[in-house]
């Protein structure tokens, strides 16, 4: 073999072994849409400048957003196919329970999309900061993310949660069992979970008068004094729960911070523990 051919395929394998890891990336998406209110979030933790083009209009909305004044910063969109589609994404973001036609019919033309559950956990939140860091080629970041807030729960969370018996209560009576993130936050306060007596671990509709039967310590709302948007909400105003006022055993929980699944749930953590020793030193 001729000095010259060594050479050459010396150079040839130098070649292919460098190209070979890029071969196997898939290029970050340089162009981001998200129509759902979590993945948002999500992605505006974690997104580099200027890979999130555009974001859904309720993040701009502080009753369901923790970051409602970042979301100032990015064009909104109406969740659309033909708005989305002029937008010319890489990548679209969405939630498994919002928007199923639009991301349908994106994908039938031809639009990658990502489609992300809601969190019932605190590993599912660390998980998915982890799974947008990936999706985005923001692993570094994310991952620097994901740490802060699970270091940031453990020191935190309470000795036990066997304390103040509490239960979540909102539109149409729903309460948060403990397989739910907001009874995980409960929990991680210190709480101990009324639903949990009630047999909804998963969370469920919880009657008024169970409820008053049970007698928690505490009954946490959503916040909201507004006049609220459909009928579920008239129980909010039921006389048994006007009692509970009376009484000083209820608190606002703004919902923001718990709707999705992002490091904006320990503020509610937070919160709760604020409650719960608010009501040992009764």
């Amino acid at each position: 073999m001729s000095v010259f051919r060594r050479i050459s395929e010396a150079l040839l394998v130098g070649v292919v072994l460098a190209a070979a890891p890029a071969m196997g990336e898939t290029a970050a998406p340089g162009r981001v849409v998200s129509l759902n209110v979590c993945t948002d979030q999500l992605a505006m933790l974690v997104a580099g400048e200027g890979q999130l083009v555009s974001i859904s209009r309720l993040t701009r909305d502080p009753a369901y957003s923790a970051m409602a004044d970042e979301a100032l910063a990015y064009p909104v969109n109406q969740g659309r196919a033909e708005e989305i589609y002029l937008l010319a994404p890489d990548l679209v973001l969405s939630g498994s329970f919002s928007s199923l036609a639009t991301t349908e019919m994106l994908r039938r033309l031809g639009i990658a999309v990502e489609v992300f559950p809601p969190a019932n956990s605190f590993a599912d939140v660390a998980g998915q900061i982890r799974r947008m860091g990936g999706i985005l080629g923001r692993e570094a970041a994310a991952e620097s993310i994901a740490l802060r807030f699970e270091q940031d729960l453990n020191a935190l969370r309470a000795d036990r949660a066997s304390g103040p018996r509490a239960a979540f209560y909102g539109a149409g009576g729903w309460t948060s069992g403990s397989r739910t993130l907001d009874g995980e936050a409960l929990a991680a306060a210190g709480f101990s979970n009324v639903a949990e007596e009630a047999g909804l671990s998963d969370g469920g509709m919880l009657p008024l008068e169970l409820l008053a039967l049970l007698e928690p310590d505490l009954v946490i709302t959503g916040g909201d004094d507004g006049p609220g948007f459909s009928r579920r909400q008239e129980i909010m105003s039921h006389p048994i729960l006007a009692r509970i006022r009376a009484a000083g055993r209820d608190a606002g929980l703004p919902g923001s911070d718990r709707v999705c699944g992002t490091p904006h749930i320990l503020r509610a953590v937070r919160r709760l523990a604020e409650l719960r020793r608010g009501l040992e030193a009764r």
